[in-house]
């Protein structure tokens, strides 16, 4: 999503200034080039070694560091795809108000025409002063971008509104503003984990799926400006801004994407369901001393089937394929048989791809287009090549 993106970050000095080091490393993470810009009070905080160690560049912190570079402050903010201030305090806010350069940071603001966002932090007195009211109501008006801050425990004790935003909230504010906005408006449900069909009152049939790649996508849709519905097995953080609704077996499952599917733009069924389910479950657990219980099987409802025979028009259904053989033909026949608009096929068995993996590796598979091959990557990359097969399928380019 940030790859290739500049990103001057830019840290002031207050308590939340740690948090920039969490900050940067995601930033790099997601493959921007981050340039950190410290004030002189945020070293009373931080130190620069450990920020320029987590960057990509060291950090900057005068006017006159860099013999090379006479004039920083156009050259960083000419440069830059993105500025962003986290945390940024009372004082930062007020002299980026009124167009007051005392420092390097300032100047870098009033020196670029990318876009800003600016995080606040401060005490909860601060922050509800009419002063800053009035400051951050005016940064809004010129089209800076506010995250505006969290309430919880503050420095001191207390406890209230003024707290940084969270690292993974603000890397996402970062890559809404920076992506293509081409999925604005659309409404996407996206299912993830494994299913669990209840035996007894303890055990379960279950997968491996751990449901990194349904997060994943959930993730990239919304940093795309689409309206994200997660259906998940799995208990991992929720995606910003992605509205979550936990289920465990195939019937659950079913109803909820059901409930929601008629009014959806795309459906990514990227959830591992199971096939089978026991046909009575035991209220209570089955002892050993028992004997072994037989456990009769019958068929878990097809959702993907049932959402391609019900297609309404207009709408993108995605299915996955997990395969450990004949991928491409396994992947066609599905592709055909459940009318589906694309199809998104890997080989569990291979090294470092499937299950539990941080990293995969697909094939994408479309009516009427060639067969296009994703290779090696973590699964957020993975989401994004995605998304930008869906977005060509909408936009009927998908065959070029």
């Amino acid at each position: 999503m940030l790859a290739g993106k500049r990103i001057v970050l830019g840290v002031t000095g207050g308590i939340a200034a740690y948090k920039a080091v969490e900050i940067s490393r995601r930033l790099v993470d997601a493959g921007a080039h981050v340039v950190p810009v410290m004030t002189e009070s945020a070293g009373r905080f931080i130190g620069a070694t450990t920020l320029s160690a987590l960057a990509s560049e060291p950090v900057k912190t005068r006017l006159w560091d860099d013999p090379d570079t006479p004039i920083p402050h156009t050259d960083l903010g000419q440069a830059a795809d993105l500025i962003l201030v986290a945390p940024a305090t009372a004082r930062l806010i007020a002299a980026y108000r009124i167009g007051l350069s005392t420092d390097l940071l300032t100047n870098v603001l009033l020196a670029t025409r990318a876009p800003v966002i600016i995080c606040p932090a401060m005490h909860t007195e601060m922050w509800e002063h009419p002063s800053v009211a009035d400051n951050i109501a005016t940064l809004r008006q010129r089209g800076v971008h506010i995250v505006g801050p969290e309430s919880g425990r503050l420095a001191g004790g207390g406890s209230g509104a003024g707290r940084l935003a969270s690292p993974e909230s603000i890397v996402a504010a970062v890559e809404r503003l920076l992506s293509a906005g081409d999925m604005d408006g659309m409404r996407v449900v996206i299912s993830a984990g494994g299913t669990r069909e209840p035996i007894d009152a303890v055990r379960v049939i279950a997968n491996r799926s751990s449901g990194k790649q349904g997060y994943a996508l959930a993730a990239e849709a919304a940093a795309r400006g689409a309206s994200v519905t997660l259906v998940s097995t799995v208990d991992l953080p929720a995606p910003v801004g992605v509205v979550v609704e936990r289920v465990e077996t195939a019937a659950q499952m079913q109803a909820v994407i059901e409930g929601v599917a008629a009014a959806s733009d795309v459906i990514v069924m990227a959830a591992a369901v199971a096939d089978f389910r026991p046909v009575a479950a035991a209220d209570h657990k089955l002892k050993k001393r028992d004997g072994v219980p037989q456990i009769i099987l019958e068929p878990t409802p097809d959702i993907l089937a049932g959402l391609g025979s019900r297609k309404p028009a207009g709408q993108t259904l995605v299915g996955f394929a997990a395969e450990t053989d004949d991928l491409e033909a396994n992947a066609q026949h599905k592709l055909e048989a459940k009318r589906l608009d694309l199809i998104v096929a890997n080989d569990v068995g291979a090294s470092q791809t499937g299950f539990q993996h941080d990293t995969n590796a697909v094939t994408l598979f479309a009516p009427g287009a060639a067969p296009f091959v994703v290779p090696l990557a973590n699964k957020r990359t993975i989401a994004a090549a995605v998304f930008d097969r869906i977005v060509s399928i909408r936009n009927g380019t998908h065959r070029s």
